[in-house]
């Protein structure tokens, strides 16, 4: 098993500062940031396992890096609620949400209910995370019927008035990869959007023509016929 300080040695040894500016660019928050790219964050995780108290560590330790390195080698069936109500208000860039949905939460029991909550809050990066989820497990969980995407249409809905940039990104590919199924939820998807599209609303219009132009496209289409 690896150690905290094995872990933060080899984290700071793949730092990469010059990098840092170039995150920025992309909307993400360099603050407390080594900039370890993606591919040594995943080979690090590798070498370690799954190490739900290390993770716990790493992610107490603020620096952005150590965060998305504790989404990767955190036992989902370890996750208590408690854990990601405490994590969840601890983001504050959308990379680190998304890669925190995508390796860990939405492969937790309690992904579904706080989808439902989370959705529900004002801070930009929580209510992205509600978002992400919906994205991650339309996107991994292949087994899911179909009735739980069509129960997430009407928070999506709700969602799609919020113009803040996280938030509408958020929402917007939440919808694309609900879209992405099957025949079934593209076209549930496409209908949903279409009804977003007549909100009085900006952020509205964007998600909506946003989602029309890629469910629609040949390459969805003909992916989704396949």
């Amino acid at each position: 098993m690896m150690s905290l300080e094995q872990a933060v040695k080899r984290l700071k040894a793949a730092a990469r500062p010059d990098q840092l500016d170039g995150m920025v660019k992309y909307g993400m928050n360099k603050e407390n940031r080594l900039g370890v790219s993606m591919p040594d964050l995943r080979t690090l995780a590798k070498e370690i396992g799954k190490d739900h108290q290390l993770a716990l560590q790493l992610w107490e330790m603020g620096i952005q890096d150590a965060r998305i390195l504790a989404a990767l080698v955190d036992k989902p069936e370890e996750v208590t609620e408690e854990q990601m109500d405490n994590w969840v208000q601890g983001i504050n860039s959308w990379d680190v949400c998304d890669q925190l949905c995508m390796n860990l939460f939405d492969k937790t029991r309690f992904a579904r209910k706080k989808i439902a909550e989370w959705s529900e809050r004002e801070e930009e990066f929580v209510k992205r995370t509600a978002y992400s989820l919906i994205a991650c497990l339309a996107w991994h969980d292949k087994q899911a019927p179909d009735s739980l995407f069509l129960e997430f249409l009407p928070i999506i809905t709700n969602g799609a008035t919020d113009d803040r940039n996280f938030v509408k990104k958020g929402v917007s590919w939440a919808l694309r990869h609900i879209g992405k199924r099957n025949l079934n939820l593209n076209r549930a998807a496409l209908k949903r959007a279409k009804e977003i599209q007549r909100l009085d609303s900006r952020a509205a219009r964007w998600i909506a023509s946003n989602v029309i132009r890629e469910l629609e496209s040949e390459a969805v289409q003909r992916k989704l016929r396949k």
